[in-house]
This record gives structure tokens, sequence and C-alpha cells, in this order.
């Protein structure tokens, strides 16, 4: 497979096998749900997916932009409100991965590679998707394939996917990317596990209800099957590893397109702001951004997709760039169609400091953060414009930013460390070493945390509130260093 596609203890060997040799034999569609297996022990459930962001983040797999986290992040979350599970713990995830798949772990970590959000013509596509990989959670087929194999060494497990996609991402054999995944470490055995037809069936079934109970179309998971199918042909190279693990046939596609039109559903508005943030992920992920903006010229001129989506996406393509003349007429006519939206002011902002205007980027960030202090895209880009010159006023004023920021989002890692240069900058450096000790963290090193924070409690010139929060934090992290070592055995 080109990439390794992140699924815990799901082999995508076996799958091939028993997935394509079951031919055309029509499915029954068993309730397969409810089992009380118990994957791993409860205190691993706990810990599991914030381990597991930690070890991704640490080798930067992650796409961490706010807009986009939080699109996907509310996709999945209202997709789980109409579950049979509706209180259960899922933690949603975008990789930084232009491989077409999406994966479903234990402790209910969901993963969407980047590449198949950007082959997705529509939202419902992608949530067809989501859906799918929500119902291998709560109808407990990842827990019923390795129930008989519990003993999993989690750092092992971590390290490996981490060490598999790294390799695919460095442009990796195929051949190479396998070996590296099956090389040791004791997974061997549990990517070898039996991912059936039977419960792709029922993920099928139970995901198109999802959909169409979310106000989703239905007819979005059958749509992006068919895409792929189309995919895989064009690019003549084998199909994409979301097929390789979960295999797909003609009848597939016609049981899922019939259960489709059996569901009745209520009228649906699409909702544009999919595009904007298809948009942003396909400028993020771009290596190269003049071909970006052939891209958004083709769709525009084409009429495929909503004109202020492909219009946003080209003018920031431009911003990147550094075309500043050719995105100042896109941005222009953004806002001219609508000049208070916050998403447009924000791309202005975002022209202005490329054009080395800091002080205007700041006075339109300034009024949209009185406007909308909670939001996490003017909180983020504010701080960072702030800080894009560093003098002590301004390193002042993102850090009154960043407080109450980082109280609301503590595990946003480039929040955390423009905190400890904002901090750095303004004079205070025992909260820049504490900034640093929790970038430490959020990255994995509980072990270099430890040892920032005990360095800066060795000062004389402490306060009392500041020994005694450096004090706390030491003891938290202490035990967090206890439960990995433990874990480790």
């Amino acid at each position: 497979m080109n990439r390794i596609w992140l699924k815990f203890a799901l082999g995508a060997s076996i799958v091939m096998v028993c997935g394509l040799a079951a031919g055309q034999q029509r499915v029954m569609l068993p309730d397969m749900g409810g089992t009380s297996t118990r994957v791993l022990s409860p205190e691993m459930e706990q810990t599991f997916a914030r381990d597991f962001e930690r070890y991704m983040r640490a080798h930067n797999l992650l796409v961490e932009d706010p807009m986009i986290r939080d699109h996907f992040e509310d996709m999945g979350f209202r997709l789980v409100s109409h579950s049979d599970r509706p209180a259960a713990d899922f933690h949603f995830f975008v990789m930084r991965d232009p491989g077409i798949n999406a994966f479903a772990s234990v402790a209910g970590v969901i993963g969407i590679n980047a590449g198949l959000i950007l082959l997705a013509h529509d939202e419902s596509e992608v949530a067809g998707v989501v859906a799918h990989e929500i119902a291998h959670v709560t109808q407990d087929h990842i827990a019923r394939a390795v129930e008989n194999q519990q003993q999993v060494s989690m750092p092992a497990m971590l390290a490996t996917i981490g060490v598999a996609i790294a390799a695919g991402l460095a442009g990796a054999s195929p051949d190479a990317s396998q070996a590296v995944l099956m090389s040791g470490m004791g997974l061997a055995q549990q990517l070898q596990i039996n991912h059936t037809r039977q419960s792709e069936a029922e993920a099928d079934r139970v995901g198109i209800g999802l959909l169409a109970r979310a106000g989703y179309d239905p007819h979005g998971m059958t749509r992006f099957f068919e895409r792929l199918s189309m995919h895989s042909r064009a690019m003549g190279s084998g199909p994409p590893e979301y097929l390789r693990t979960h295999p797909l046939t003609v009848n597939r596609i016609a049981e899922a397109r019939d259960r489709a039109e059996s569901i009745a559903t209520r009228p649906r508005i699409e909702d544009q702001q999919f595009h904007f943030v298809q948009s942003r992920l396909r400028v993020l992920m771009a290596q190269n951004h003049d071909q970006n903006i052939q891209w958004f010229r083709a769709r525009m001129d084409r009429g495929e997709r909503p004109a202020d989506a492909m219009r946003y996406g080209l003018a920031l393509s431009m911003i990147r760039g550094k075309h500043f003349d050719q995105a100042e007429t896109e941005v222009a006519s953004l806002l001219a169609s609508d000049p208070d939206r916050q998403l447009f002011r924000l791309l202005e902002a975002d022209l202005r400091l490329a054009q080395g205007r800091q002080a205007d980027a700041v006075d339109i960030l300034a009024e949209l953060y009185r406007h909308f202090p909670g939001n996490r895209m003017v909180a983020t880009q504010y701080a960072e414009t702030l800080m894009h010159q560093p003098e002590p006023d301004l390193a002042r004023r993102t850090m009154t930013i960043l407080r109450p920021y980082l109280r609301a989002h503590p595990n946003d890692l480039r929040m955390t460390e423009l905190m400890a240069r904002a901090a750095n900058v303004a004079g205070e450096p025992v909260r820049a070493a504490e900034a640093v000790a929790d970038s430490y963290y959020l990255r994995g090193g509980v072990t270099e945390a430890i040892d920032q924070l005990e360095r800066v409690s060795g000062r004389e010139d402490l306060d009392f509130y500041q020994r005694a929060r450096i004090s706390a934090r030491l003891a938290e992290l202490r035990s967090e260093q206890v439960r990995l070592m433990t874990r480790a055995r």
C-alpha cells in the first residue's frame, strides 16, 4: 500500500483476501453490536486518544488548523449524536497524509486523511466515510477483532504506526512501507486480523442511517464509493488505500444505493462551509501554489463548485505564492460580495501581513477579536500577527489573548509555542519556561517537560504563586511519567 492506514489491529492483507474472495454473493446484515469486549484496560481507554494525539503531533502527522479541525470534529460529533451511543467518547483527527484513507481505532479514535477529504465533491461524501468509521466503533467490530489479543504494547503500536506513515509520506516504496509496519514490535499478529465482509456491510447499513438522521444526504456514502472506483481506474495504480482496507464490490455499492433510497429524508440544504474548509486544506497541503492557482481557476471557469469557496482558495494560494497584486483583486471581490463575513476579513488580514502591512492586519484582527473573542481562528491569527515582529508591547498584547485561549484549548501546540515566544519577548522568563515545558509535553516529551520545570523551580526569584503553580505541574508530570513507564513494561 502507498500509505499506511493507521487502523489499529485491522490488517490490510487479510482484509483484501477475505473481502474479494467472497465474490458477488449478497450479504446478510446481522446486527453484531452490543459486545462488552474491552480491548484496552480502563486506564488505557482513558489515555489512548491523548497518547495518540501527542505521538502523531510529535511527527507532524496531524492537520491542526483550527478551521479544518473544528469542522470535522463538528461533523463527527453531529453523527455520533444520532448513533445508539451518543454519549460515547470519540476523538476525530485530520491526518496530514495525501493518501485516500480513513480509519477507526480503539477508544473512539477516528482519523481522516487529507487526501480523502480533497477527493470528495461534497460534504455528505466525507460524512459518509466518517459515519462508516463511527459504525465500526459503535458496533464493536474492532473489539471483536482483537478480543483474543489484548496484550498490546501501546508505545510499540504508536511507534510502528508513526514510522510507517512517515515512510509512506517520505516516498518509500509500498514494499518498504509494509516492511516497516510488519517488522517486529509485537504487531505482526494484530495486523493480520480479519476485517470481515459482514462488518463492512453492517458499517454501511448503520452509517447510512446515521447520515440520514444527522441531516446529510444518505447517498453520500454511495457516491464516494463510486468516486473511489473511478479514481482507481483513472490512476491505474491499484485501488486507493481506503479500498484496500475496506474492500468494495459492485454488489456492495448497489446495496448501499438501495438502502439510501429506502430511507425517507427531510429536505436538505448543503452547507457551503465545507467547500471553504476543503479549499483551505488544499492550500495547506499544497507543494506547488502555482498549480493550485490553476486548479481553482479551472473550477471557477467550469462552475463546478461554489464560486466564493473557489475564489477563497484561489486568493489564499496567491497569497502563499506571493502573487499579491492578483490576490488583492480576488480578496476585494470576496469583500464586495459580503464585506462583514469573518472568513473574508481574516483573508484580508492575511494578505495585509504578507504585504508587510502588519499594522493594517492588526487593526482588522483587533476589530474581529472585539466582536468574536472566543473564536479560535480569530484568536490564533490575531496572536500570530501580533508576534510577527518581536516587540515587547505587542508580545504583552499577545499574552492577554493567549491566556484565556489556552485555558479553553490547552492542547493547542502552536499557540503554546507562541505563548513561550511572547512571554520571552515580554520579559517574563518564568512564564516562557512553563510554556516551553507544556510544548514538550504536547509533543510527548514528558521527561523533557519535567527537566525544564525542575530547572525553573530552582530559581530564587520565584514568587509564592509561581512556585506553587510549578510544583503542582511537576507533580502532574511525574505522575504521567510513572504511568508511561509502567505501560511500557
